[in-house]
């Protein structure tokens, strides 16, 4: 017994020597493991915690344990005077166990048993080390509300409903915003901050709001271009804007020494407002992405927040930080449909008038797109289509098929049915399936100066011809399928000889269509109406149909392509005196 105490006693002052063991062996425990300081700060984790939890060490590290991570069973934050994680870690020198629910970096909540024991950090000082693991649910871990907080939590509760109708109704993100705030103030908080990151990654303040005397004033010295935050600051607000979870923020923690010229723009911040205490929220895109951060704050005699009123502002945060993710990808997507839609070519005996109306409920781009541009010989070609979708996923497939069939349609020798017919074996090397119509068109003069249209209907909606005394009409003929349905299918082409003074209207389901009325309904409409528009200018023809679907309230994409016969005594246009020049792209 006594030479096997011995050799222990042998083993463990060898492995004891080992300066890498305690990082072996906190790395290869199969239970998280985080470490805080005396204000339950996090100041460690290991792997498997951030396996667990789904968040990185960089982003817990510096977050207060219970903020960040303690929850009830309903997913609110827990008071401290309600949680029994954080009540055990302030009994020193005892080992205590419980179960509690933690919130994870997806925004789910994971139920967990915990152990809590002292440690002692490296450079001396008390600390905790709380060790856990996932546990098998349990109803009995459902608490149930205190009625006595039932008022409150309506109240909550129908704040976030405000807010969530505010940033999802139809204004611009910036009032969204603004209105969001009116909402908060006073109700949480005397100041609201809103901090922006562009796609850039340069940081601004885009909003810095007090109410003051019963009114929401904006300090507008406080807003403005901010600095960078460099990746090693651990300063509060500097944490979130990196994607740290939601964190109480106070004068002191800006009373020590900069790290970073934000904390200096924070101080200051402090200073000025008089805050004497402060939440700072990230505002949270699709996929985890950071696109700024909201700041509350409180002075004069307001208490510090509740862990509920926490909670409440981190749900409105995140509602926030979607609307600004739709916005991001709104302006985009209207980026990509202004330089799809083209200038019109100049053609002599011609007029031409197009225009696009995004559909109100959607990104403001879509599928439904035009286009009209002239081959080497003076042939105009002209195509409209529709993409299935209104969001930027559809804006690129309407890309992409209309870059192919710009350069399909560069083969003159081919009718447009041959021409489509490519575009529908093409369309098969495409990622992402395509559902899109379309009809594609070349005007072109003949032996005798007169004009022919040829086209092929991909599923389109029949073209609209007016004549020159008001007669309208749908240039009716048997649709092929859509766009990429059958790969290798023939499809069929049709021709007409237009008129002095003769109208050709292409356009989009969305002219015509809607769910109040069966198409037939939305299609004889059309007709009626154009015919009375036939005297009309162009314009005023293509701006009045618009006008229409806008009174009908419509709710799809509409695009529209219209052309008119002038002057038939006009020679035909040559290569040089294009405006836009022919392009295979």
């Amino acid at each position: 017994m006594r030479h096997q105490a011995e050799h222990g006693k042998r083993s463990g002052q060898a492995a004891a020597a080992d300066p890498l063991l305690v990082e072996k062996v906190l790395t290869g425990l199969d239970i998280g493991i985080y470490v805080t300081d005396a204000q339950e700060r996090i100041v460690s984790v290991n792997p498997r915690a951030e396996e667990i939890l789904r968040w990185s060490a960089a982003l817990l590290v510096g977050s207060n344990a219970h903020d960040a991570l303690h929850r009830s069973a309903n997913g609110t934050l827990l008071s401290p005077q309600e949680c029994k994680l954080t009540q055990d870690y302030q009994h020193e020198f005892t080992i205590r166990a419980g179960s509690a629910w933690f919130m994870c970096g997806d925004g789910g909540l994971l139920p967990v048993v915990w152990l809590v024991a002292p440690y002692r950090l490296e450079n001396g000082d008390p600390g905790t080390a709380v060790l856990f693991h996932e546990r098998v649910f349990d109803p009995e871990m459902f608490g149930t509300y205190d009625p006595d907080h039932v008022a409150a939590l309506t109240a909550n509760l129908s704040l976030i409903s405000a807010t969530t109708t505010v940033l999802t109704s139809h204004v611009e993100i910036a009032e969204a915003l603004r209105q969001v705030v009116q909402l908060v103030l006073p109700r949480l908080a005397d100041w609201a901050i809103v901090d922006l990151i562009d796609e850039h990654g340069h940081v601004r303040r885009a909003a810095a709001i007090h109410y003051h005397d019963n009114r929401h004033v904006r300090v507008e010295e406080l807003e403005g271009s901010l600095p960078p935050v460099p990746p090693e600051s651990q300063m509060p607000l500097s944490r979130v804007l990196k994607g740290a979870p939601v964190s109480r923020i106070s004068p002191e923690d800006y009373s020590v020494p900069p790290d970073a010229e934000m904390a200096v723009v924070q101080r200051r911040l402090f200073a000025t407002t008089g805050m004497h205490s402060a939440i700072a929220a990230p505002l949270r895109g699709r996929g985890g992405s950071i696109l700024g951060a909201l700041t509350l704050g409180r002075s004069k005699e307001r208490p510090d927040f509740t862990s509920t009123e926490i909670t409440l502002v981190d749900d409105i945060a995140h509602q926030a930080g979607l609307a600004l993710d739709y916005e991001q990808q709104r302006r985009v997507a209207e980026t990509m449909q202004r330089y799809l839609l083209p200038q019109l070519p100049r053609i002599p005996g011609l007029e031409m008038e197009a225009r696009y109306y995004p559909a109100p409920q959607s990104s403001r781009v879509g599928g439904d797109w035009y286009d009209a541009f002239t081959l080497a010989d003076g042939t105009l070609t002209m195509v409209l289509g529709d993409v299935t979708g209104h969001d930027l996923r559809s804006a690129a497939q309407m890309a992409e098929i209309r870059s192919m069939l710009r350069a399909f349609a560069w083969d003159h020798t081919s009718t447009p049915g041959e021409i489509v017919s490519r575009l529908d074996q093409a369309l098969v090397t495409l990622d992402a399936p395509t559902m899109a119509t379309l009809i594609f068109a070349r005007l072109e003069r003949t032996a005798d100066s007169s004009w022919q249209l040829a086209w092929t209907n991909a599923g389109h909606p029949p073209p609209l011809l007016l004549d020159r005394d008001g007669h309208s009409r749908f240039l009716d003929a048997e649709n092929d399928p859509l766009l990429g349905i059958v790969p290798f299918a023939r499809r069929q082409n049709f021709t007409t000889t237009l008129t002095p003074s003769t109208t050709v209207v292409f356009y989009s389901d969305g002219l015509v269509e809607s769910a109040a009325r069966p198409i037939d309904t939305g299609l004889e409409s059309l007709r009626d109406h154009a015919a009375r528009l036939a005297h009309s200018s162009l314009a005023d023809l293509c701006d009045g149909l618009i006008s229409r679907v806008r009174a009908a309230g419509h709710d799809d994409d509409v695009a529209l392509l219209a052309l008119r016969v002038t002057d038939p005594q006009m020679v035909p246009c040559t290569p040089k005196t294009q405006i836009n020049s022919a392009s295979p792209t």
